[in-house]
């Protein structure tokens, strides 16, 4: 099986391939990966240059239509060159141009074929312009919802730098995301579709549903779960896991053994 992966806002390949290595090693070695730097650079995700050294990118500057539009044609263009992939593993913002490609592709050609078989969502969403573009209607609460969460993970990435040049302010034991005050969401309940956080699933349309096989993985301390639920829901053959964290991918074994089996049953139904 091979995967294709798209890395998040102010990130790169590079940090894509360390944020995966612990649960791709739990994988039979037929399944390989490969991972691809955006095309716009752009300035470092809050925090990550504490932990990684490389360039950034993003997939587009500003989350304009055309600018994610013109995302899809980059991303056709690289499949066509690259392929096959049977799946697309995305990070963040590398969600938000899956997730996105697809819905577009329901929408307006369902029945050319895709050219991948399945997605990986990780800790990621979908831009609100890009449903509303699509005449979904996305209510006001959705909106704040949106801004706050980007808001209190912007602050809680933005800790990590602060903590990394401030080295005796750190406690044992001590985690970016153990702190949960301000969060908008109960990771133990999963919302009405009626309601997913301002998106009111009763009354959007069959035929911007994503159908082919999904997973998707997040975390209970992410301030973005939010988002990353509105994406779930518009799939309709979807996996589900909460790895515990925050807006990352832990390199535990459990979570690690845990992904790993996600993305072989997912092989399994394409």
């Amino acid at each position: 099986m091979r995967i294709l992966g798209l890395h998040g806002q102010g990130t790169s390949a590079s940090i894509m391939k360390s944020q995966t290595v612990a649960f791709r090693a739990k994988l039979p070695n037929e399944y390989t990966f490969d991972f691809v730097d955006a095309p716009f650079h752009c300035a470092p995700a809050p925090g990550i240059k504490v932990m990684f050294e490389s360039e950034h990118y993003t997939w587009w500057p500003k989350a304009t239509i055309n600018s994610i539009r013109g995302s899809h044609v980059w991303l056709t263009d690289y499949l066509e060159e690259n392929g096959p992939y049977d799946a697309i593993i995305g990070f963040s913002q590398g969600c938000a141009l899956v997730g996105s490609f697809l819905l577009y592709h329901y929408r307006e050609t369902p029945d050319e074929p895709l050219p991948f078989k399945a997605a990986i969502f990780t800790c990621g969403g979908l831009p609100l312009g890009v449903l509303e573009d699509l005449d979904i209607p996305v209510s006001q609460k959705a909106h704040d919802i949106n801004e706050e969460t980007v808001r209190i993970m912007k602050a809680k990435a933005g800790t990590l730098a602060t903590l990394a040049a401030n080295l005796d302010k750190i406690k044992p034991g001590m985690g970016l995301w153990n702190d949960i005050t301000g969060l908008l969401h109960d990771p133990n309940v999963l919302p009405d579709e009626s309601d997913v956080f301002g998106l009111d699933f009763t009354q959007i349309p069959q035929d911007v549903r994503i159908k082919i096989p999904t997973v998707h993985i997040f975390g209970a301390k992410d301030p973005r779960w939010p988002a990353s639920m509105q994406l779930a829901y518009f799939c309709e053959n979807r996996k589900m896991y909460d790895h515990g964290g925050g807006h990352d991918i832990p390199r535990s074994t459990e979570v690690s053994k845990k992904i790993a089996a996600l993305v072989q049953e997912i092989s399994l139904e394409i």
